[in-house]
């Protein structure tokens, strides 16, 4: 493997980049018009512009893809996340022009794909799930006996769905049917699929996720687990590994029915899978997602292996190297998405220019970003700036980095989660581990972002204090020893 085409953009895009080159393998960046001078068009080896700004147009294009690898003599595909990664016919397409794809199979994706797909494979294994139907619903009379006899309430899903698209609560019979028809007119239009299925709804869960990982040659482990619960519309803003609330007994369980999941589909590379865990610590598998997971730096710092590079070797047909024993955790790891986003204002997107853009340093802080101060942050994709994480030999330790992580990471121009993020990171649920998917609903108050009077007086006082050290500036230079430095005092003695 000698040239690998990301079918991606951003902060992944740069990621699997840098991974590439420390192995010796050169890179291809397709871009479309809106990324003309992004970072991963800069760092590739080599760029092709495949488009104009709507993904539609650019990053979705299968063909214009393949067609720039065949031009390229690319050997291999990495598809990041989001975009075409988890499309079996990309997929597909990609192993029938004879270039490897860096990923799972098309029919390991058609199967984890379909959520009612899912559950019907892992359900030979054995794997705990939430009570519900099997099979889509076939008409609303069915679902209403099978509603009563799980008991409300219940979630009505799109088999197809992700992200919280075609998702609705049924607290009671009455409302069933209107929930139902919203449920499928939105999951046809997100996914071109009306297929719901019902599940028992788990009031107060965790949402928990264990990354796999498998070669081609029979072997599969899994790298233990991500705390995912800190969410806003069912998408996740904070990420921690390990969780604090597994016992090394449910770790163990849990990861081994993630492996189970991953042998139902014959499943190759990186993978996912999520559980729902409920407040007993019973879990239940939600679903898999078949690529490289957003918060895969997370796993990265607690288990010191690079994810890309073991996606690569296993395309290559390499063996992993390493069995389940050998795996272990070391320390504790945090993350925070940076969105572009207000947190004031119900974290709509806030689209603007990064006037000040400075990431924090030092030890134990990671930032995967793909922006610079001046960059315009782009209307036509997802709005996340950067992934901030940090590690530390305890959870308490990898927090307070992350505090002063956040504190040193400056941003202006636009609004972003920065802020939200410290507030998490101070509360008291969420330092005592005792929180849940419902962590915004029942902590956050946009009030609590507001300054407070003695942040408003420190902001007062540090204006005074530069405006004071502006008019020094303006000030002729003195000479007299009351100015002088320690450093030039200390010299001037030690030389006499």
């Amino acid at each position: 493997m000698k040239k690998i085409l990301v079918a991606n953009r951003g902060e992944i895009a740069l990621r699997v980049m840098r991974t590439a080159k420390e192995m010796g393998i050169k890179t291809v960046a397709v871009y479309s018009e809106a990324d003309r001078n992004a970072l991963h068009v800069r760092y590739a080896d080599e760029a092709v512009c495949i488009g104009p700004a709507p993904s539609s147009q650019s990053y979705l294009k299968m063909d214009t893809i393949l067609e720039v690898c065949k031009n390229l003599a690319v050997d291999a595909i990495h598809p990041g996340y989001g975009f075409l990664s988890e499309n079996p016919v990309f997929a597909d397409k990609v192993a029938a022009a004879g270039i490897t794809f860096i990923g799972p199979t098309g029919d390991a994706m058609r199967t984890m794909g379909s959520k009612i797909g899912a559950k019907q494979a892992v359900e030979k294994f054995n794997v705990p799930m939430v009570p519900g139907t099997k099979e889509a619903l076939k008409d609303i009379v069915e679902g209403k006996r099978i509603a009563n006899n799980i008991g409300y309430p219940v979630l009505i899903k799109a088999s197809a769905g992700g992200g919280g698209k075609g998702m609705r609560l049924v607290n009671h019979e009455a409302e069933f049917e209107d929930q139902i028809k919203m449920a499928q007119g939105e999951a046809m239009s997100a996914f071109g699929d009306d297929a719901v299925f019902i599940e028992k709804y788990v009031g107060s869960p965790r949402h928990i996720e264990i990354q796999i990982l498998g070669d081609n040659h029979g072997n599969i482990v899994y790298l233990f687990e991500r705390e995912c619960s800190i969410q806003r519309r069912h998408q996740k803003l904070v990420e921690e590994a390990p969780s604090s609330c597994l016992t090394p007994e449910i770790r163990k369980a849990m990861g081994e029915a993630a492996v189970n999941v991953a042998k139902a589909c014959n499943y190759t590379g990186a993978g996912t899978v999520e559980f729902l865990v409920d407040e007993k610590l019973n879990f239940y598998f939600l679903e898999m997602n078949t690529r490289l997971q957003v918060e895969h730096p997370v796993t990265e710092q607690i288990v010191g292996l690079d994810l890309v590079k073991e996606q690569i070797r296993v395309a290559k047909g390499e063996h992993l190297g390493y069995t389940q024993s050998d795996l272990k955790i070391h320390g504790h790891a945090m993350e925070l998405r940076v969105c572009a986003e207000d947190p004031m204002n119900n974290f709509l997107p806030d689209i603007g220019t990064l006037n000040t853009y400075k990431t924090p340093q030092g030890y134990g802080v990671r930032v995967d970003d793909s922006f610079e101060e001046g960059m315009a942050i782009p209307i036509h994709y997802d709005p996340m700036i950067a992934k901030l994480i940090t590690f530390g030999k305890t959870r308490e330790e990898a927090i307070n980095r992350m505090i002063r992580a956040i504190d040193d990471y400056q941003i202006s121009g636009i609004e972003t989660t920065l802020s939200f993020g410290k507030y998490v990171m101070q509360h008291p649920a969420f330092l005592s581990g005792n929180f849940d998917t419902k962590f915004i609903e029942k902590h956050f108050n946009p009030d609590h972002l507001k300054p407070t009077h003695h942040n408003e007086e420190v902001a007062a006082i540090a204006a005074s204090v530069l405006f004071n050290e502006k008019q020094t500036v303006n000030k002729p230079a003195q000479t007299s020893a009351s100015v002088e430095s320690n450093w030039l005092k200390n010299r001037k003695a030690y030389s006499s």
